[in-house]
């Protein structure tokens, strides 16, 4: 199944992640490299966050997600995960 995150920021996102930013990436690839998370990054201003993952459960994204470091930190202060159906796909080139 595949789940959208959207997400807040805090106040000051971009210099408030920088001790972190690391170790989030190292977990992003992680996530990448497993074939769970499919894209996931900031919107313009950084003020939302954007994601999809493709998992088993929701249960399974909301750990992945609340076990982040930007989640624990408080860089992300809200975050909403939805499953998703692909209305549309395209064929892999």
């Amino acid at each position: 199944m595949k789940f959208v995150l959207w997400g807040r920021y805090c106040a000051d996102a971009l210099t408030k992640r920088a001790p972190y930013r690391e170790q989030h990436l190292a977990g992003l690839r992680e996530q990448h490299a497993c074939g769970v998370l499919l894209t996931l990054g900031p919107t313009a201003g950084s003020t939302h966050v954007f994601g999809v993952y493709e998992a088993p459960s929701r249960e399974e994204v909301e750990v992945l997600v609340k076990g982040d470091i930007y989640w624990t930190q408080g860089i992300w202060i809200q975050v909403e995960i939805y499953p998703w159906n692909d209305a549309f796909p395209f064929p892999s080139p």
